[in-house]
Parts: structure tokens; C-alpha cells; sequence
């Protein structure tokens, strides 16, 4: 009777620790589940913020009223070009990969201002053309 108390024992033991390992494996492919997603998220993040960086650095250069398009880059992923529209408008365009940024401005005064409502991440203008970075 008593040797049957221990292997009893011993058995349920024995079961405790496997389901714990089940619930431990489980738990750790979650958590790198997780962890994948916050690390394309933070990166997401990190792009979006160097694109609109690079669009309020566009914003702020001395731009000429001529060629009607005109590019520069600020940093090495990321491009800023100027667009110069009828009727005295200008559409700057700030990218990097996939990501784009516009901000509409206009002409006044032989000077370019830019819109104060902000950047838009979508294109303005009617002809999807135009708001491609060159």
C-alpha cells in the first residue's frame, strides 16, 4: 500500500511538470509573437517620423520658382521634391520606400508658403500622377 502512495505521487508529479512545460512553451511563443509585432510597429514608427521630418526640412528650404519640379535629399532614405501647379500652387512631396507625405503651398508674392493646416498622407490633387515622387 504505501509503494503504491509514492508511484502515485511520483506520477502526478510528473504530470505537473509537463503541463507546466506545455503552458511554458506556450507563454514564450506569444511572447516573440509579441515581439515581432512591437518591433515592426516601433519601426513603423521610426519611418513614418524620419518622412515627416524630412518634409518640415523641405518645407523650410529656398526653393526656386524654376524647373517646375525640383528634388533634393535630405538624408540618404528619404527624398524631398517640390512640384510647382497652376494657378500659383505647389505640392511638396517628402518619401522613403513605400511611404509618402504631401504638403500643398502656394505662390504669393514671388515667394512659396506653405499650407499652415499641416501635411496630408494622402495626395491632394486629383491626378494620382502628380503626387509621385519623380
Amino acid at each position: 500500500m504505501n509503494r503504491q502512495s509514492g508511484v502515485s505521487s511520483l506520477a502526478m508529479v510528473l504530470l505537473l511538470l509537463v503541463l507546466g512545460s506545455l503552458i511554458l512553451t506556450g507563454l514564450n511563443q506569444q511572447l516573440e509573437t509579441f515581439s515581432a509585432l512591437v518591433i515592426g510597429e516601433s519601426n513603423a514608427i521610426r519611418h513614418q517620423a524620419g518622412v515627416q521630418s524630412a518634409l518640415e526640412w523641405g518645407k523650410v528650404q529656398q526653393w526656386a520658382l524654376q524647373p517646375d519640379v525640383q528634388c533634393r535629399q535630405p538624408a540618404q532614405q528619404s527624398r524631398v521634391c517640390l512640384r510647382l501647379l497652376n494657378d500659383n500652387q505647389v505640392l511638396l512631396i517628402a518619401g522613403s520606400h513605400d511611404l509618402l507625405l504631401w504638403r500643398l503651398g502656394g505662390i504669393t508674392e514671388g515667394r512659396i508658403r506653405f499650407s499652415p493646416h499641416g501635411w496630408s498622407d494622402f495626395c491632394p490633387l486629383k491626378e494620382n500622377a502628380l503626387c509621385q515622387l519623380p
